[in-house]
């Protein structure tokens, strides 16, 4: 079941991997960066995400907005954890966008992370103004999470509902 994003959360971004420093796509500097206990996730308004939204390579790009407090995200986050370990080699790349609020960042999202063990790159997405960076995302989005947009170059497609792992590999595998 969906949950509704409340208009006052905050976006955050997921910082680039030594393979897309290849790209002439500046690094948005992220708005803070939170650590604990070995966990360092940085957070960024949507300006700062928004170029890990639009990245123009041979990689596929997917890209799941959720939040500690959303069953059903954390339900199918074990899918996107499997997906990129499977498809670590394969130009495939996971971004967990964190919509929990920034102030829960090190009492909720931090610790999530551990005890989760999340491998996946993980955002904060710290933009209080949802109404703005909704249809940015994409057009199509109620607000509702889990939602994931998956791109590669100038082919997106924007999902607004919880996957299995076989369906989310079968998206992947279109691209």
């Amino acid at each position: 079941m969906k949950k509704i994003i409340s208009l006052g959360i905050v976006f955050l971004l997921l910082s680039c991997k030594n393979d897309e420093k290849k790209e002439a796509v500046a690094v948005p500097k992220p708005l803070k960066t939170y650590t604990q206990d070995g966990i360092s996730v940085d957070s960024y308004s949507f300006l700062g995400l928004e170029p890990y939204l639009k990245k123009n390579n041979d990689t596929t790009y997917v890209v799941n907005f959720w939040a500690t407090w959303c069953v059903p995200c954390v339900e199918e986050l074990p899918h996107f954890e499997k997906l990129n370990a499977d498809y670590k080699d394969k130009k495939v790349k996971v971004l967990l966008v964190s919509i929990d609020f920034p102030k829960m960042a090190e009492t909720k999202l931090l610790p999530f992370i551990k005890t989760h063990n999340l491998k996946s790159e993980v955002l904060l997405l710290n933009d209080p103004d949802a109404n703005n960076w909704i249809n940015k995302v994409d057009s199509t989005w109620s607000g509702a999470i889990p939602a994931t947009l998956i791109y590669k170059g100038d082919k997106r497609r924007f999902y607004e509902k919880s996957f299995s792992f076989d369906e989310l590999e079968n998206e992947v595998k279109q691209f």
